[in-house]
């Protein structure tokens, strides 16, 4: 009896109920056999066993389809089972592994003779394009989580007429850096280039990467416009978005997308070090980030950068913790896909580019989001001079789109602005669809955004009793003070 019990009280495995069970059948199938090969009319019994066994054998394999339905799916070499969680998110206990997290590419095939293009790419052009990409030591051993799950992403990179090599060592730091399970797809979005080697050529170089892909624009119409065009066509749960001209660090990745799994309407930007105009070197990252910056912006809407206020500096309780930002520079950032377009994308009527970036900085802050530079996450970035490329319209399409982000954002204090820049002409636009959202998405207002996000701003008088500019009358003399932007 005691040994009875223990065996009841043993837990049986799955796999020998399923055996037990087909034993079971197959003893029933025997007996039909053997019954069914009696003639039923010799003795009226027979005949009433038959149809008791019919229904048996039906009850029984009833049970067995039951029980292996029930069962979970065996299948070699399987992942674990994933737990379901009460919000209905499935996801995997642990951390990501370092197989899981190794790059796309793990080495890029070595550069061709690659030509060049406008500017000064005879340097580029003679970098092997599979160089050793940098990694923060600071961040390296940063795990991540399995749940929530990072999210996909789509690298969306808009060029135009860029230099062939700075546009393939850009897709090459992307997928020599980048997890292939976290990589969805590089798309290169072309503005109408007109040189001839970033047509058929590209397309033709770019079999060999499954992954990378072009769209194109047939007339110019900007980085705004080309942006939304690549946004249309990704399929990753989220967008990052990328200039031509920029190298990654070894883990910039998984700290943007983390923070977006952690905090669905944070749109985020990586720590960006500088890359040498002439030489591609890098200026390395100031240790443990004594040195930070976030972007601001003044009252004639440029942006820029300043140090970290001491609030925000006590505010972060390590150095991997994100850091709020007024406004962004927008060149580099990651958002989800469809948080980027709740929040109303683009505005489709801004024209090439200018101004889109502190249009967005106000909308993100205003209507519920956060802005929010990753140190951990590291992208260099090579900033010119000056705009390689033209305006088709002239460059009055940037003043109409300051005019349009002070329309429809700033409130009264678009006046400000007015004074300084003289732009009251332009002010005839179309915003309504604009306004429409900013109704939708019930966002705060601008005075609240001064107050919240950004009080340290230097703050002119909103109304007073006298402005201008202040100019030189020495005849045959020219000053600084003669200049329109020196209003007080």
């Amino acid at each position: 009896m005691t040994t009875l019990r223990r065996v009841l009280r043993r837990r049986l495995h799955p796999l020998k109920l399923v055996i037990v069970a087909l034993v079971f059948v197959t003893f029933v199938f025997l007996i039909q056999w053997e019954v069914g090969s009696q003639s039923q009319q010799e003795d009226p019994w027979l005949k009433e066993m038959a149809v008791k066994r019919d229904t048996m054998l039906g009850m029984v394999m009833g049970a067995v389809n039951n029980f292996r339905d029930a069962m979970p799916k065996m299948q070699i070499r399987a992942p674990v089972r994933q737990q379901d969680k009460p919000d209905g998110m499935s996801c995997l206990p642990g951390h990501y592994t370092a197989t899981e997290l190794r790059p796309a590419l793990e080495r890029p095939p070595q550069s061709p003779l690659a030509p060049g293009a406008a500017g000064k790419p005879f340097h580029t052009d003679s970098l092997n394009l599979c160089a050793l990409f940098p990694s923060c030591c600071r961040c390296i051993e940063q795990t991540f989580k399995r749940c929530p799950p990072l999210p996909t992403t789509s690298v969306i990179i808009v060029f135009h007429n860029e230099a062939w090599s700075t546009l393939l060592r850009t897709v090459y730091s992307v997928l020599h850096t980048s997890p292939a399970i976290l990589l969805k797809e590089i798309i290169l979005v072309d503005d109408a280039s007109v040189d001839d080697v970033l047509k058929d050529q590209l397309d033709e170089y770019l079999k060999q990467l499954s992954i990378v892909r072009v769209v194109r624009q047939r007339e110019r119409k900007g980085l705004i416009t080309a942006r939304l065009l690549g946004a249309s066509v990704a399929t990753g749960d989220t967008l990052t978005f990328l200039d031509a001209h920029c190298e990654c660090f070894h883990g910039w990745l998984e700290p943007l997308l983390a923070r977006i799994a952690e905090n669905y309407t944070a749109v985020v930007s990586p720590d960006i070090t500088t890359i040498d105009l002439n030489t591609f070197e890098f200026m390395k990252p100031s240790p443990y980030g004594q040195n930070h910056n976030r972007g601001n912006f003044d009252w004639g809407l440029a942006f820029g950068w300043e140090s970290l206020p001491d609030h925000e500096r006590k505010r972060r309780k390590d150095e991997t913790y994100p850091i709020r930002t007024p406004t962004f520079a927008g060149g580099l950032f990651s958002i989800s896909k469809e948080y980027f377009y709740h929040i109303g994308s683009y505005d489709e009527e801004m024209e090439i580019w200018g101004g889109e970036n502190i249009e967005m900085s106000f909308r993100v802050w205003q209507c519920g989001g956060q802005l929010e530079i990753i140190p951990c996450s590291i992208v260099g970035h090579v900033f010119r001079t000056k705009s390689p490329h033209s305006f088709p319209k002239g460059t009055q399409v940037i003043a109409r789109n300051q005019v349009r982000l002070a329309e429809v954002w700033m409130d009264d204090y678009k006046e400000i602005f007015y004074r300084r820049n003289q732009k009251r002409g332009l002010k005839e636009i179309n915003i309504s669809k604009r306004m429409d959202l900013r109704a939708q998405l019930q966002c705060n207002s601008f005075s609240w955004y001064l107050k919240n996000v950004y009080p340290e701003v230097f703050m002119p008088d909103l109304n007073p009793l006298r402005f201008g500019s202040v100019r030189s009358h020495t005849p045959h003399t020219s000053h600084p003070l003669s200049k329109p932007q020196s209003s007080v």
